[in-house]
C-alpha cells in the first residue's frame, strides 16, 4: 500500500520538511493543501519558473506529490463557472509539476437545485474540464462529501461524465457517517475509485463528530483494505487530519501503524 498524508497535519513546515517527515514515518506521498495558507509552497500562483524548480525539486525526491487537494465545487450554480475556471489553473499546476491527481468536491446543492439538477451540474462541470485534464496528464478525482457522500449519486456522474480522467475520490468516513456500509460503498464506486482519505472518528448529538484515532471509531478500514487489497487498486490512502488535537509526531507514524496493522 502507499500511504500519503495532507498537508493540514504540517502546515508550518516548507515542501523539504515535509518530505523528511514523510520518508520518517514511512509515508510515498504526500497530499499538498492548496490555498490554505500552508507553506509547502504549491500554489497556483506562481510562475512558470518557479514551477519548473518545483517539478525538480519534487523529481529529485523520494517522496511521490500524490494529489493536490483543492475546494472546488460545482452544485451551486451562483458560482460554479468560478469554481471550474480554478479547476482548469490547478490543473495546470498538476500538470507543470508533474503531479497525476487533483482532488475536488461535488459541493452544497444550491438554493432550489434538485438532486437530479445537481447531478446534470456536477456532471457538465467535470465534462467540461475532462479532456483539459487529459491533455495535462491529470485525473480529477471527485470526492465522497458534503452532498454527495451517497455513493449512487457519484457513480451516476462518473456513468455520465464518461471519460478516463474523471475519477472518484473515495473518502471512507463520509459515506459511512451517512448510513452507508463500506461494502455498499465500495462495490457502488469500484470502477472509478483511484485515491482514498482516511480518518476515523465518532459522531457527536448535534450532527457534529469528534475526530479519533484510526481504529477507536466508526470506521471499519480493515474492511476498507479487505475490499482494495483484492482489487488492483494503484493509488494512494491519503491521511486527511484536520486540526488535529495532538501534533504530527505523534500521530503521523500512529495512524501510519494502524492502517498497516489491517493490511495482514
Amino acid at each position: 500500500m502507499n500511504y500519503s498524508f495532507m498537508s493540514f497535519s504540517t502546515p508550518e513546515l516548507t515542501l523539504q520538511e515535509i518530505f523528511a517527515t514523510a520518508s520518517k514515518y514511512g509515508y510515498a506521498g504526500i497530499e499538498p493543501r492548496l490555498a490554505s495558507s500552508h507553506k509547502h509552497g504549491i500554489e497556483t500562483t506562481l510562475d512558470a519558473a518557479a514551477r519548473a524548480a518545483m517539478k525538480a525539486e519534487i523529481a529529485a525526491s523520494n517522496i511521490t506529490v500524490c494529489c493536490l487537494a483543492t475546494s472546488c465545487r460545482y452544485a451551486d450554480p451562483e458560482n460554479r463557472q468560478e469554481w471550474i475556471d480554478r479547476t482548469d489553473e490547478v490543473i495546470d499546476l498538476a500538470g507543470d509539476i508533474g503531479c497525476e491527481r487533483i482532488r475536488v468536491f461535488g459541493g452544497p446543492l444550491g438554493k432550489d437545485v434538485s438532486r437530479e439538477q445537481g447531478i446534470e451540474l456536477v456532471t457538465e462541470a467535470l465534462k467540461s474540464v475532462a479532456e483539459h485534464a487529459s491533455e495535462r496528464n491529470v485525473t480529477v478525482c471527485i470526492e465522497t462529501h458534503d452532498d454527495w457522500r451517497d455513493p449512487a449519486h457519484l457513480a451516476t456522474v462518473m456513468q455520465r461524465v464518461n471519460h478516463p480522467n474523471i475519477m472518484i475520490n473515495w473518502d471512507i468516513m463520509h459515506p459511512v457517517r451517512n448510513g452507508f456500509d463500506i461494502d455498499t460503498a465500495y462495490n457502488t464506486m469500484k470502477p472509478w475509485i483511484v485515491h482514498l482519505h482516511i480518518h476515523d472518528g465518532v459522531d457527536l448529538p448535534d450532527g457534529g463528530i469528534e475526530f479519533k484515532p484510526i481504529g477507536e471509531g466508526i470506521v471499519d478500514h480493515q474492511r476498507a483494505i479487505e475490499l482494495i487489497n483484492n482489487s488492483d487498486y494503484q493509488g494512494y490512502i491519503s491521511g486527511e487530519w484536520i486540526n488535529w488535537a495532538d501534533d504530527y509526531t505523534v500521530h503521523l507514524p500512529r495512524e501510519i501503524a494502524a492502517m498497516k496493522l489491517f493490511e495482514f
